[in-house]
């Protein structure tokens, strides 16, 4: 597998990061319930560490040569992260996190074996950290909805 492929996965991570982290600032500014006292708080958190992981992301793809995409147009073109619905009870908010946090593991994914294949071991590195994470933001999320 080329740079050029490991390059191509990471833009469709950086995407799909940036979509998720507007999602849940988008979350955070329109959660209302009986929960959120305690959900404002965690989406705040949630979407400072997913902008912080856009960052390291883009500057992955500037150093293995690439330009990192940075408009929303671009973003629409890579991503497939669904945009958040408008109106949602603060449990949908919540599975819907989860739900998004587990498709970007998924690309994550995608882009760690790319850069496996490739040889790129540092690419590699990144990604498992951002699949550690988020396998970890979705349990803490799937962890914060009623038992049924």
């Amino acid at each position: 597998m080329s740079k050029k492929a490991v390059t191509t996965a990471l833009k469709h991570v950086l995407a799909d990061t940036y979509a998720l982290a507007l999602k849940t600032q988008n979350y955070h500014w329109n959660v209302e319930g009986r929960h959120f006292p305690s959900l404002h708080p965690m989406f705040e958190a949630q979407y400072d560490a997913l902008f912080e992981a856009v960052d390291e992301i883009a500057e992955r793809i500037r150093a293995l040569g690439e330009k990192a995409p940075g408009s929303f147009s671009e973003f629409a073109k890579l991503s497939t992260l669904a945009a958040p619905k408008s109106t949602q009870s603060e449990n949908a908010m919540v599975a819907d996190l989860a739900a998004g946090h587990g498709h970007v593991a998924s690309t994550v994914t995608a882009a760690m074996k790319a850069a496996q294949k490739a040889g790129d071991e540092a690419t590699a590195d990144l990604m498992i950290g951002r699949l550690a994470a988020h396998d970890k933001t979705a349990w803490m999320l799937r962890s914060s909805l009623p038992s049924n």
